[in-house]
């Protein structure tokens, strides 16, 4: 067997181990270790590149700004700011048809904007607007689906970690990209909005309408989140300004969002000591997957993969757009059994050289941009989307008495508007990049 079909059998190999419920890291180390030692014959070089491979990876200091902004997204939630947050959007639109499952919606855009984990999102805005979304006879499949992909927001409006993951392995500008990923994310949540909005007119008795709020107390509701505007004005316009860097950014959200909890009367001892200690571990599992899609990559460098498959797609002679196209829709395959977080980590050094030889008449750092937030769309697609769907399990591990299947008919919706916004965004470039243009 020659080390390009060795490389070719590594996926299947590893989508197996997956599927048999291995870690996603450990399946990745385990596949990248045995591939290298069935490449050089020993198992020496493996052991030896591991020890170089883990320092040269996480003595980069733009890793530094993951478990910044994850503290972050821990202190947002011990803040209070989501509740705030829902109800200054309920007090504008919850006396509209679907107006309460748009105001969680944009809430969770909101939250999304300080968090940087569609987790995170999902799960602190359904605990705080599930119960009213009941309360006003949302049906279960409208209430779930809906904060289900309203939580997929925050892995696309900044600060994202998996933005952040995306531009280290691209060789991205992490600004730039926080810039560019504004415009689709905005859109995706007007996106959700539409389909909220359609759906209460196709089936107009399935919810009530909330009062409507006086202006007066709309007002008070808006100056009850101004904590979440301090923060996203400072750490996004502080990078955008550059005051700071997207580091130091971080670490100001992370103490802003910090001194914001302690004020609600949210923060305790043991509250900090837990968001420290979950902050840890999730960075931990981050790191951990990094590291293994690091030596599962440098199997596949080995073989030659990356490089003799853009070789033939080149020789195919095909249209960038159908190149695109086939990307794209094997993503969406991929996203329905791996996470997103995985799948950016193992694909992108792969497909990534592959897709900038390709000629889409825009420069190197505009088609990194523009390619990176397709990619990041197409991946939130995929927590939605069975059998893996994160946020689908999350909002329903919160709703227990509502059956699996009536989540996913619920988020099925959304998933459409996803894949319009799809279209629309790799149709119109401009709409991605005008406001990177513009800044910079």
């Amino acid at each position: 067997m020659s080390d390009f079909d060795l490389a070719l059998w590594s996926f299947p190999v590893l989508l197996l181990l997956i599927f048999l419920r291995f870690p996603i890291a450990l399946a990745m180390l385990l596949v990248g270790f045995f591939g290298t030692w069935m490449v050089t014959g020993s198992p020496m070089m493996m052991l030896a590149q591991l020890k170089s491979l883990t320092y040269s990876t996480f003595s980069q200091y733009s890793f530094s700004i993951i478990p910044l902004f994850l503290l972050m997204g821990q202190f947002a939630t011990l803040s209070g700011m989501s509740a705030s947050l829902f109800r200054a959007a309920e007090g504008f639109l919850g006396h509209r048809k679907g107006g309460m499952a748009m105001s969680a919606i944009g809430a969770c855009a909101g939250f999304g904007a300080i968090c940087g984990s569609s987790l995170a999102t999902a799960a602190t805005m359904g605990q705080v607007a599930l119960p009213e979304l009941r309360r006003y006879g949302y049906p279960n499949t409208l209430a779930t689906g809906a904060l289900a992909a309203g939580g997929t927001l925050g892995i696309l409006i900044p600060p994202s970690v998996i933005l952040v993951i995306y531009a280290i392995l691209a060789e991205q500008n992490i600004a730039k990209l926080f810039v560019a990923a504004i415009g689709p994310g905005i859109l995706a949540a007007l996106g959700y909005m539409i389909a909220v909005a359609v759906w209460v007119r196709v089936s107009p008795n399935s919810a009530a309408l909330a009062p409507r709020v006086p202006w007066g107390e709309r007002l008070k509701m808006l100056a009850g989140i101004w904590p979440v505007l301090v923060i996203f004005v400072a750490v996004v316009g502080g990078i955008y300004l550059g005051i700071f860097t997207p580091t130091e950014a971080a670490a100001v959200g992370a103490a802003g969002t910090g001194v914001a909890a302690l004020f609600s009367g949210q923060m305790s001892w043991k509250t900090f000591s837990q968001s420290v200690y979950s902050t840890a571990a999730s960075t931990a599992m981050i790191f951990m997957i990094v590291l293994g899609a690091g030596i599962y990559n440098s199997f596949l460098a080995l073989t030659q993969l990356p490089q003799e498959t853009a070789a033939w797609v080149s020789m195919q002679d095909l249209s960038p757009w159908i190149v695109l196209a086939v990307v794209l829709v094997m993503y969406l395959a991929f996203g329905c059994i791996m996470d997103s977080l995985s799948m950016v980590l193992v694909t992108v050094p792969i497909i990534y050289p592959i897709m900038i030889t390709l000629d889409f008449g825009m420069s190197f750092d505009d088609f990194g941009l523009w390619f990176g937030v397709l990619v990041l769309i197409v991946v939130e697609v995929g927590l939605i989307t069975p059998p893996v769907g994160m946020n689908l399990f999350i909002i329903n591990n919160m709703a227990r008495d509502v059956p699996i299947s009536e989540t996913f008919r619920g988020a099925l919706p959304f998933v459409l508007t996803d894949i319009v916004r799809v279209v629309i965004l790799t149709l119109f470039p401009a709409l991605t990049l005008g406001l990177v243009w513009a800044i910079y």
